[in-house]
């Protein structure tokens, strides 16, 4: 195989995001035929990816590209996917795509229908690529300087996305804070990696950053115990791990829809990858640690954050707090170290990060309409959206874990997981699954059913076909891996394998 595709797959958006920025602004079709045509065939690039691989039947990491870039400080442009990372490649395009479609724009002024981006479509899909290109470089990334590279230039794009094109009461205020917090939390484990860098190179006289090599670099017990938490915890604040994780709901709902979408559906993805690729992976014995910690901090995030997605009226922070609380089940299962908690936590990112782009932008699709997410002030919308509704319901199924749904495929085992570790956590975590079905219950039966307030009335526009299009991709993810597991469990056990080979079987 010697087709770079990850390559292709990695710098096709930034390519992208340039040919844009060079177009004359009034283009604003072509813009977003460039940027749809680009979405599809990274899409398209990235399922060939993930078919190849779960195919073959591989184990260990494969595709792997390798470009020095300076050698003389061991850092090179090393590409590889595992069986971890390849469905959050796929993630990656199949976000990008439907972010796309539902950015699109009006198709009839005179009927007011106002979805999409209409404001500076260029500048936005070119920042929106930008980010993307950056997701694709972590998941993808073999060195860690490059790793950390792609890392900010993924954090940098949502600070304009959200203060530029976000909700005009919040967007300063939410940018500059999930900034910060990010930049923060980069910046820790950064001096981390970089003292990883060092001792590497005092144990073994070499320097790189390859992480291959880093996993038998021969880190001391007490230096892992020293410098876990930091390179753990400073990724993980992406992930949206409690207590770093007041961030994330207002950086939700301040973000336009495509890009609720890619952070709520891949970017707190990249934090959790990120701490496990780094933290994990290079320093297991500082994980079995401190294993214990991460599962107090995930536990909490579960249970807290569905009781406070529980308690919103606005539909925007109920997911969001709802996305706390998920992630938290995602850091739950690797905090176990266990086979059946690191599968869970695998299937979890994939499965989540479909679910929550179409609860965005089905959101989206419904403020755009009646711009109100109050949801005592809405209802009837499966009379006015019955497409969008339906979309809705089977990603609330995916919320609550039913069987025949990637949730259950994704949950069963993290609990199961921890129940092996530690029962008590996994009793307390499952209070969660009660709470995340009554707040979506409650959420589809006032938003969705009942009689639609008389405001409202006649002024709901139809949904677009590229609207039905996202919602569709997005719905058969989830179904499809809830009905046939096999599509992506058998992948994910290789990456764990390997996990657990470096964790000596833990």
């Amino acid at each position: 195989m010697n087709f770079p595709i990850l390559s292709v797959i990695t710098f096709l958006p930034f390519a992208a995001a340039i040919i844009m920025l060079m177009m004359p602004a009034n283009r604003k079709t072509e813009v977003r035929g460039v940027a749809l045509a680009t979405a599809a065939l990274d899409l398209l690039l990235a399922g060939w990816v993930y078919l190849q691989y779960l195919l073959g039947h591989l184990t260990g990491y494969q595709f792997i590209e390798t470009y020095n870039w300076l050698p003389a400080l061991g850092i090179s442009l090393k590409f590889g996917v595992d069986g971890m990372s390849a469905p959050l490649v796929l993630l990656t395009g199949i976000v990008m795509f439907t972010g796309v479609l539902i950015s699109w724009g009006d198709f009839d002024e005179e009927r007011h229908l106002s979805a999409g981006i209409q404001d500076r479509p260029r500048e936005f899909f070119a920042f929106l690529f930008l980010l993307a290109g950056g997701v694709f470089g972590v998941f993808v990334s073999l060195d860690l300087f490059m790793l950390f590279f792609f890392y900010e230039i993924a954090v940098f794009p949502m600070y304009l996305l959200i203060s530029i094109w976000g909700w005009v009461k919040t967007r300063e205020y939410a940018a500059m804070k999930l900034t910060l917090y990010l930049f923060i939390g980069s910046v820790v484990a950064l001096v981390g990696a970089l003292v990883m860098y060092w001792t590497q190179y005092q144990n073994t006289g070499i320097l790189s950053f390859d992480m291959i090599q880093m996993e038998s670099a021969g880190f001391s017990a007490s230096f892992q115990y020293i410098w876990f938490l930091p390179v753990f915890l400073g990724f993980a604040v992406l992930g949206g791990i409690w207590p770093f994780h007041n961030w994330s709901p207002d950086g939700h709902v301040a973000a336009p829809t495509a890009v609720s979408m890619f952070h709520a559906g891949v970017l707190m993805k990249l934090g959790a990858f990120a701490a496990l690729r780094v933290g994990i992976m290079l320093l297991p014995e500082g994980a079995k640690q401190w294993a214990w910690l991460i599962m107090i901090f995930a536990g909490v995030a579960v249970v807290y954050g569905a009781f406070i997605a529980f308690v919103q009226t606005d539909l925007k922070y109920m997911i969001g707090f709802s996305s706390v609380s998920h992630m938290g089940l995602v850091v739950l299962g690797v905090s176990t170290l266990n086979h059946d908690g690191l599968v869970g936590a695998g299937v979890q990112m994939f499965s989540h990060g479909v679910m929550t782009a179409l609860f965005f932008a089905i959101t989206g699709m419904i403020y755009d309409r009646s711009h109100t997410r109050q949801i005592p002030e809405l209802g009837g919308m499966m009379k006015a959206l019955p497409f969008a509704g339906f979309g809705f319901i089977i990603g609330g199924l995916v919320s609550m874990g039913m069987p025949g749904f990637s949730g259950f495929v994704a949950e069963f085992p993290i609990f199961m997981g921890v129940w092996g570790r530690q029962w008590l956590v996994a009793v307390i975590a499952s209070i969660s699954i009660i709470i995340t079905a009554t707040y979506i219950m409650i959420a589809i039966r006032r938003v969705f059913f009942g009689p639609m307030p008389e405001k409202l009335e006649g002024h709901i526009s139809p949904i677009t076909a590229l609207d039905k299009i996202a919602i569709f991709t997005l719905c058969s993810c989830m179904v499809l891996i809830g009905i046939f597991p096999a599509v992506m469990v058998p992948m994910v056990e290789t990456g764990v394998e390997n996990i657990l080979r470096l964790l000596g079987g833990a």
